[in-house]
């Protein structure tokens, strides 16, 4: 029996942006609460942080094969990653949010190869070292923790702060955090074989 999970569809994604294009960025300047664009686009980012682990949930049940599991994962990586018009007023936003789910699917894929060893806070360490000079070895080693977390490694929030000028492994560090939460709610999901949802 097969399963019949939509883990995410193109409309999902229209409304997400929809919902995005609508929201309001600015806020209020006498409020110190966070405008709710934001808000929005953190559930955005946890939404499909959610869906793309479900599908490396189920790999892990025994549900898929890893071919299965790779073409589903390639599947939502089409939608998610699609460039959007550079006259969108959220196509900068959504840039950025694309520029952090890399990690995310990166992170799946070393995780299904099997190749994830490393002391997590030395892979922080050597990640900032040669973000700005290498990136491409820095994406390596944010998936190489990603994938640690996915197979149930620790994970510490003070991995996050650092003295020095932020990079774009630090975006990726920050996806890594709301992949941790991800799995920790996904502990129980399974779907059985021949239901919809």
């Amino acid at each position: 029996m097969k399963l019949f999970y939509i883990f995410y569809s193109e409309e999902r994604w229209n409304n997400w942006l929809g919902t995005l294009r609508e929201s309001d960025f600015e806020g209020d300047p006498e409020s110190e609460e966070m405008p709710e664009g934001f808000q929005v686009l953190k559930s955005f980012v946890e939404d499909i942080t959610i869906s793309v682990l479900k599908i490396v949930k189920l790999h892990q049940n025994g549900r898929f094969t890893q071919e299965e599991t790779l073409e589903k994962l390639e599947g939502v990586e089409t939608i998610v990653m699609q460039p959007l018009a550079e006259d969108d007023e959220v196509a900068e936003i959504v840039d950025g949010v694309q520029l952090s789910l890399i990690t995310l699917f990166a992170a799946c894929k070393t995780f299904l190869a099997g190749e994830f060893e490393g002391e997590t806070k030395e892979l922080v360490k050597e990640g900032r070292k040669v973000a700005a000079e290498d990136p491409e070895a820095a994406l390596e080693i944010a998936a190489t923790i990603g994938a640690q977390v996915i197979d149930g490694g620790k994970w510490s929030k003070t991995y996050l702060k650092s003295k020095a000028e932020p990079t774009i492994f630090d975006e990726w560090l920050a996806e890594i955090e709301t992949m941790v939460e991800a799995v920790k709610s996904l502990k129980k999901f399974d779907e059985v074989p021949g239901e919809t949802a």
